[in-house]
Formats: structure tokens, sequence, C-alpha cells
């Protein structure tokens, strides 16, 4: 755990480079392409580096290719407007074969005012019984049921996570990386047979877009819920007979109480090896 959480925390420190540019280090997975949650962290930190003094709100990427991990990215930010208040930015993660993802980042100073919203049903944190080992993810994580279970069921899974002691700046980056880790591994779950561990035989696929709002401030080191569930139902992942589809997931993160901290969501196009069944993707309501 120690190694991995270091080399993440390494990975959010960024290098200034001339201009509104910033260069960060890829994590050590021995993967061939770079995590897409460390992309979406790391635009997160070119954001807050561009704008400091501001928060980020909101952060929209559009993932263009898949990225080198022997290859340092460089994040140019543009600002489009600052001002006192909100702050509108783009950020452009590039390597030498060209653009890897592209993040539109709206940023807001913080203000006083009312705070309203409905509270989410929060259930109790599990016990140590039902930790679970989520490899991508240093920290502490927990849940009910299995998510890679090959039997067919509801594309629902409640991951409870926190985090070791972290400066309260890297809480939006961290979330960013840990949204982008179970969403299709949720939206699997109908397909009897199919999890996400067979990605690369049964089906490959591609995160395409991914979404988050940063609804009000909060820390990492307490525990956290992030229930995940189709953005679209009851639409299959995957249907009889095809082999390209797109799959939409979203998510939340919900803080002590039930409040929404920040929600979530991605689109990915999926690709079967093989057409499935039906029996396959029959669907569960």
């Amino acid at each position: 755990m120690t190694d991995l959480w270091g080399d993440l925390l390494s990975c959010l420190d960024l290098d200034a480079r001339p201009g509104t540019v910033f260069e960060g280090r890829n994590q050590q997975l021995g993967y061939h392409r770079i995590f897409g949650g460390q992309l979406l962290a790391q635009s997160v930190r070119a954001a807050q580096l561009a704008c400091p003094g501001k928060a980020v709100k909101s952060l929209h990427v559009q993932f263009a290719r898949a990225g080198r991990p022997q290859e340092p990215v460089r994040y140019e930010v543009t600002r489009h407007h600052e001002g006192g208040s909100f702050a509108t930015l783009t950020v452009v993660a590039r390597q030498t074969q060209g653009v890897v993802a592209v993040a539109a980042v709206s940023l807001h100073s913080h203000e006083e005012g009312p705070d309203q919203q409905i509270a989410f049903p929060m259930p109790a944190v599990p016990g140590a019984e039902h930790d679970v080992d989520l490899s991508l993810l240093p920290w502490d994580t927990r849940a009910i049921v299995d998510v890679d279970s090959p039997k067919s069921e509801p594309p629902e899974y409640d991951l409870w996570m926190r985090t070791p002691a972290v400066a309260p700046e890297l809480a939006p980056a961290l979330t960013a990386y840990a949204s982008d880790l179970s969403l299709i591994g949720t939206a699997l779950r109908p397909l009897e047979g199919v999890t996400q561990h067979d990605s690369g035989t049964a089906f490959s696929s591609a995160v395409t877009t991914h979404t988050v709002w940063f609804h009000r401030p909060f820390t990492t080191e307490d525990w956290l819920l992030a229930p995940a569930e189709p953005a679209a139902r009851p639409r299959p992942l995957l249907r009889p007979g095809r082999r390209t589809h797109r799959a939409g997931v979203s998510g939340r993160l919900l803080r002590a109480g039930g409040f929404v901290a920040l929600p979530y969501g991605r689109v990915a196009a999926t690709r079967a090896r093989a057409a499935l069944s039906a029996s396959q993707c029959r669907r569960r309501r």
C-alpha cells in the first residue's frame, strides 16, 4: 500500500514549466497505457495550480487516445476567463504522439451562503470482513457485493473508501482518480459469465468521456460512500448479436450524513470479441 500510495502522490506533484504548462510523471503500473484516473487527477491538479485560490467545481474530460506510460504528460492550461469569483479553463494533456485528453474545467472562489441539500440514505460502514482489494486504489476500500461476480446481478455497486492522511487540496484529485475505477465493472454485472477481468478477451473497452462535479468541500480521510449505477435504465451494456455499444454509468460520492460531495459519470465504447448470447445479455431490473 505504501509504495502505490507514494507513487500516486508523486504523480500528483506536477512540475511547472514556462507559461501555464505543467508536467506529470506516470504511475508505475506495468500496464500498456496510462490509467484514465491518473489523467483525471493530474488535470484537476493542473487547474488548481493555474488558478490558486479557486476550487475546481466541474471537470469534463474527452479522451482522445491512449497515453503512453513510458513518457511524461504535459498539461497545457488555457485561461478562457478568470474573474474575482469564477474561472474557466481548458487543460490539454499532451505527449509527443499528440493530444491524449482535453479537459474543460470550471473553478469558483469560496463564498458564504445558505447550504441546503436533500440527504440520501446513508447506511452504516461495513465491517472489516468486507474489506476488498482494488489494486489501483492504495487505500481502505469495502463493499458488500463482489463487483466481479460471474453471476448475473443488478448493475449497482456501493464502494466505501478512506485514504490515509493527506493534504486537503488533494481530495478533489484523489476522488477524480477513484471515480474512474469500478464503473465498467458495474455496467458489466448483468452479463452472466463476463466481468471486467475479461477485458481484452471477451470484450474491449475505451472510455470516451468522463465528468465530475465538485459540490462542496470534503476530506478523504473519513469514510466516503460511492454508489454507482447505469446512467440510463434499463439499456444493457451489450446486446445480443451486437459487437459494439456505448455504456453510460454514473455515481455519487456521499460524505457523512448522506450529503453529496460530488456526482460523476462516464461514457465508454465497448466491443465484444464475439456476439454475445441472449442469456448473457439478459437484463436485471
